[in-house]
């Protein structure tokens, strides 16, 4: 659920880049040239905050602390690879 999150907030923000683009420079540069180029400035900065954004964790995010990294036991039957293990360690 998380990475559909993070997909999702990343094709919002490039949508929204994409469409400041196309408006700027298909309809509002007609009417005034300098607000077209801060259109476009404001477009520039989006991608690389979309990146940040994107793959920001979420605090229910628990990939990175997963304990089947250090499990000496991870292949044996009953450690599945795709359900982390909860389980706390003493």
């Amino acid at each position: 659920m998380q990475a559909h999150r993070r997909h999702v907030r990343y094709f919002v923000m490039m949508g929204v880049c994409l469409t400041l683009f196309v408006l700027a420079w298909g309809v509002v540069r007609f009417v005034s040239v300098p607000a077209a180029i801060g259109m476009c400035v404001v477009a520039m900065v989006i991608p690389p905050a979309a990146a940040v954004f994107a793959n920001r964790r979420d605090p229910e995010d628990d990939w990175w602390n997963d304990p089947r990294w250090d499990d000496p036991k991870w292949d044996d039957p009953g450690h599945g690879r795709d359900t982390p293990d909860h389980e706390q360690r003493p």
